[in-house]
């Protein structure tokens, strides 16, 4: 594919952006009509306005680091080609439908869909945005329910004492929800300072460092070792840690002696993919969605949109976007 082979007078054609190699990426044509082979079901087609860009996978897969064990199951719903490259990957796409059946007609929506100019989806495959939630803010629909999933995952209490261990995207909502509990003490901690106004503008408890090791509950978010050492280190006696990092193909090394054993520490995985079990007899992918953007009306969570770029210009910033973590939080894209 190249830039040549696009052709924008074609209806059955769109653009999106494609990850082509290691470190490197373009504006290549792709499908309009995403529907499986042989779908003849309701359908909606979405010119898109906004998506995001999930730092944590998104880096992932832009730097060719998806194990190979985990090419079926790292799959994004609409993805395009097959890991390392090219793919077009991404899930945070927000739009308005241009077609498609008449209760749809010009309503906002998100869906798992990669970054991309215009879509043609099952109508079951997006959610409307419910009253009061622009769609600039719903790009951070996917983060929300990973947010979510950790939560169930993790099964906070009232009053109990939990640290939030790195403060991308996901570890904010994590910790902003957690602060919503009743006489939840909750401290988010990160060793970037730069994190401290954000998190003080969603009313947290900020911290670079702390020694208290009497924590209820740790969730670890950083996609760094050092972050989960520094979890395991808050948590109390007969806790748990929540690990909501993916590593890719890095071999991460877990301090499992000292203390570990005798206060009884459990490590917990959670990801989005899969619904908590205690939730999953009453809960459903479309039900968690439709919280995650009922939680997104707050405006408070602007906050946690750091800076965006013109979908024309993803090739000469995608680079910067998914390398440098320092400043960036979601970065949204503008079609």
């Amino acid at each position: 594919m190249s830039r040549d082979s696009l052709d924008n007078s074609s209806v059955n054609n769109s653009e999106a952006w494609w990850i082509t190699g290691q470190g490197k990426g373009d504006i290549l044509a792709a499908p309009v009509d995403a529907c499986p082979p042989g779908f003849d079901g309701d359908a909606v087609t979405v010119e898109t306005l906004f998506s995001g860009v999930s730092r944590g996978t998104e880096s992932l897969v832009f730097q060719g680091q998806v194990p190979e064990s985990e090419y079926g199951r790292m799959r994004a719903p609409f993805q395009q080609g097959s890991f390392p490259f090219p793919v077009k990957y991404g899930y945070a796409n927000v739009g308005r439908v241009v077609a498609g059946p008449a209760h749809f007609q010009g309503n906002a929506v998100f869906c798992l869909f990669p970054h991309q100019a215009r879509y043609r989806v099952p109508a079951e495959a997006v959610a409307c945005l419910p009253e009061g939630l622009p769609p600039a803010r719903a790009v951070l629909a996917a983060n929300m329910e990973t947010a979510i999933n950790g939560l169930w995952d993790g099964g906070p209490g009232i009053g109990d004492r939990i640290a939030v261990v790195g403060l991308g995207v996901v570890g904010l909502l994590v910790a902003w929800l957690a602060n919503r509990i009743p006489g939840t003490r909750v401290t988010a901690v990160d060793i970037n300072p730069d994190r401290r106004a954000v998190a003080e503008r969603l009313g947290l408890t900020f911290a670079s460092t702390v020694e208290q090791d009497d924590h209820d509950l740790v969730f670890h978010a950083s996609g760094h070792a050092s972050g989960l050492n520094t979890a395991l280190e808050l948590a109390g006696p007969e806790s748990v840690i929540v690990e909501m990092s993916w590593y890719g193909e890095a071999v991460v090394e877990v301090p499992l002696g000292k203390a570990f054993h005798s206060r009884r520490l459990t490590i917990r995985s959670s990801q989005v993919g899969q619904i908590s079990p205690l939730r999953q007899p009453r809960w459903n992918y479309q039900k968690r969605m439709e919280l995650a953007l009922d939680l997104l009306r707050d405006d408070t969570l602007d906050a946690l949109i750091s800076g965006k770029t013109r979908f024309g210009e993803m090739p000469e910033t995608m680079s910067k976007i998914l390398t440098d973590g320092s400043h960036t939080l979601c970065h949204r894209i503008v079609y």
